[in-house]
C-alpha cells in the first residue's frame, strides 16, 4: 500500500489511522477540512490540486471529480494496459479510500431546515469515491465506517488484509450509499408532498437492536428505526426498568401504541399477540384500567399495557398485581416507578409524544413471498356525520359511546373481528377467525360479565343474519358494521324485530 485518499466529514479517529498509515510510509491525499486537521497535527498531506493540477472549486462542491484521482481508483492492477495508460498520462494509483458523506440525515433532522440546506448537504464527490474504490475493490480498501479503522490497522500492521476483507468493505460502502441516496428521495418525496407510490420503492432503516431471536428461539432477528424524527414513535421510546425487549414484544407495542392513538378520554388497552384483549376508557386512569382489566382478566396476564396519561402510585400498585410483560406511558410518577420497578422484568417504557399529534405512516408494508405488498395505511376513523342507522330504533346515548368504542377496538384485532362493549369497557374480543359467525360466538362466548344491553362492532359486513341473531340472544341492543352486503336487508330487519339498533359506516377495516 503506497498512496491513500482521506476525505472524512466524520473525523473520528482519522488522525489515529492517518498516523498509523504515514509511520508504514504511505503518501495521503487529503482535502479541505480533513487535510487542514491532518496538517495541523503533523501529518504530511499531498493536497488533491497537487494532484489534479486544477483548484477545489465553486466553494468546494468539485474537489474529486477529476480524472486523475478516480483514474487512480479504479485502474485494474490486472491488466498490463490501464497500469501503461495511467503512467503514460501522470495517474498515481491510489490503494486505500478513507471517505464519508456530508451529514444528510443529521441536518434533515435539525428542527427548522430549510430544503436548501438539505441539498447543500448532498454529497456526490463522496459517494463517487465510495462506489470507485468499491468497484475496484480487487486492489483497492474503502473505509466508510470509523468503526473499521481498528480493524483495518490491525490487518494493516500485521500484513494479514485479504480479498474478504475488502470485499466486506465495498459492500459497507455500497450499503451506505445505497441508504445515503434513499434517504435524499425520502426527503424530497415528504417535502414535496409526493403520496403517490412511485415506479421504484425503495426505504432505508437502521439497526437500534439485536434482539435474541425472533417470533421463535430459532429465528434470528433484530430491530430496525427509521432515519426520521421520532416524537411519539416506538424506535423513541426510552426504556425506564426491566429486560430486553424482545421481537413479540416491539410487534404487540407497536400494535398498542398504535391503538391508544385513537382515544382522548382517559384510556387504557390491553394487547396480547398483536390483537386487543381488553380496553376501558373513564374519566380516570385508575378506573380506565379497572375495566380493561375486567374486561379479560385471562388474557391480560402476560400482556402489554398502554395508557395514555401518567401513570400514578393507585394505578401501578393495581397492575402490579398481575403479570405483564410491558407497560407504556407517556409519564410515571416517582411513587408510581417505585411500585413498577418492585418487578424486576417487567419493561416500563415511557413515550413522551405518545398522544402527540404525530405525522401518520403513509404506507403499510408486507412482505410476501418474493415481492412486497404496500398500501396506504388505515388511519381512518368514522366522523359522526358520517354514521347512517338504518334501523327504527336509534341508539341510546350511551348505546352511541359504546358503538365508537367497540368500532375503534375492532379496528385493530385481527379480521374476522367482532368486539362486544358495555359501559365504556370491550367484554368480549373474537379476532383472527375464518368465519364471522365463529368471531360472534368467540366474543360472546368471553364476555367475562352479562351482555345484556351491549353494543357490538363487526369489522366487516354480515353477510347473514344469523350474526344479529345471536347478537340478541345474548342481549346485544346495538350493532356497528360496515354494510355492503347483498344480505344487509336480512340483517336490518332482524334488528328492527328484536329491537336493536343498527349502524352502518360504509367502511371496512379487515386486519391480517
Amino acid at each position: 500500500m503506497k498512496r491513500a485518499l482521506i476525505s472524512v466529514s466524520d473525523k473520528s479517529g482519522v488522525l489515529g489511522l492517518a498516523q498509523v498509515l504515514n509511520e508504514k510510509g504511505v503518501e495521503i491525499i487529503s482535502t479541505g477540512g480533513t487535510a487542514k486537521l491532518l496538517t495541523d497535527n503533523d501529518i504530511p498531506v499531498i493536497g488533491i490540486s497537487d494532484i489534479t493540477g486544477f483548484p477545489e472549486c465553486l466553494g468546494g462542491r468539485v474537489k474529486t471529480l477529476q480524472p486523475k484521482i478516480h483514474g487512480g481508483i479504479l485502474a485494474n492492477r490486472k491488466i498490463e494496459d490501464h497500469l501503461a495508460e495511467a503512467d503514460e498520462l501522470g495517474i498515481p494509483m491510489i490503494d486505500l479510500v478513507v471517505v464519508n458523506l456530508y451529514p444528510f440525515k443529521a441536518t434533515i433532522l435539525k428542527p427548522g431546515v430549510t430544503m436548501a440546506d438539505a441539498i447543500e448537504n448532498i454529497d456526490i464527490g463522496g459517494v463517487t469515491l465510495i462506489r470507485a474504490a468499491g468497484k475496484n475493490s480487487d486492489s483497492v480498501t474503502l473505509l466508510t465506517d470509523p468503526a473499521d479503522y481498528p480493524g483495518f490497522i490491525e490487518g494493516f500492521q500485521a500484513d494479514t488484509l485479504d480479498d474478504a476483507f475488502r470485499k466486506n468493505m465495498a459492500l459497507k460502502g455500497f450499503r451506505h450509499t445505497a441508504s445515503y441516496d434513499t434517504l435524499i428521495s425520502q426527503y424530497l418525496a415528504k417535502e414535496l408532498g409526493d403520496s403517490e407510490l412511485p415506479e421504484q420503492m425503495s426505504m432505508t432503516y437502521e439497526k437500534q437492536q439485536s434482539l435474541r431471536y425472533g417470533e421463535n428461539p430459532h429465528q434470528s432477528a433484530a430491530f430496525y428505526r427509521e432515519v426520521s424524527l421520532l416524537d411519539g414513535r416506538l424506535s423513541g421510546a426510552v426504556q425506564l426498568h426491566g429486560k430486553e425487549l424482545s421481537y413479540n414484544n416491539i410487534g404487540d407495542a407497536s400494535a398498542a401504541i398504535e391503538m391508544i392513538r385513537e382515544f382522548a378520554d382517559p384510556t387504557v388497552v390491553a394487547l396480547k399477540h398483536a390483537n386487543p384483549c381488553g380496553v376501558g376508557t373513564a374519566d380516570t386512569l385508575f378506573g380506565a384500567y379497572e375495566r380493561a382489566y375486567k374486561a379479560d382478566p385471562v388474557s391480560i396476564f402476560g400482556g402489554i399495557v398502554v395508557l395514555n396519561g401518567e401513570v400514578d402510585e393507585a394505578t401501578a400498585m393495581e397492575m402490579n398485581k398481575i403479570f405483564l410483560e410491558i407497560v407504556i406511558a407517556p409519564a410515571y410518577s416517582e411513587a408510581a416507578l417505585v411500585v413498577l420497578k418492585k418487578k424486576k422484568n417487567l419493561r416500563l417504557l415511557q413515550l413522551a409524544d405518545i398522544m402527540n399529534p404525530v405525522t401518520p405512516e403513509p404506507y403499510f408494508y408486507k412482505k410476501v413471498d418474493g415481492g412486497l405488498l404496500i398500501q396506504e395505511a388505515d388511519h381512518h376513523i368514522m366522523d359522526d356525520e358520517n354514521y347512517k342507522v338504518v334501523t327504527e330504533k336509534q341508539p341510546t346515548e350511551g348505546e352511541w359511546a359504546d358503538l365508537k368504542l367497540a368500532w375503534k377496538v375492532v379496528k385493530h384485532a385481527k379480521s374476522n373481528a367482532i368486539v362486544v362493549v358495555k359501559d365504556g369497557a370491550t367484554q368480549g374480543v373474537g379476532a383472527g377467525q375464518t368465519s364471522r359467525i365463529w368471531a360472534v360466538d368467540n366474543a360472546l362466548d368471553r364476555s367475562k360479565s352479562s351482555t345484556e344491553g351491549s353494543s357490538l362492532a363487526s369489522d366487516a359486513f354480515f353477510p347473514f343474519s344469523d350474526s344479529v341473531e345471536k347478537a340478541h340472544t345474548a342481549g346485544v341492543t346495538a350493532i356497528i358494521q360496515p354494510g355492503g352486503s347483498v344480505r344487509d336487508e336480512d340483517s336490518i330487519a332482524a334488528c328492527d324485530k328484536y329491537g336493536i339498533s343498527m349502524v352502518l359506516t360504509g367502511m371496512r377495516h379487515f386486519k391480517h
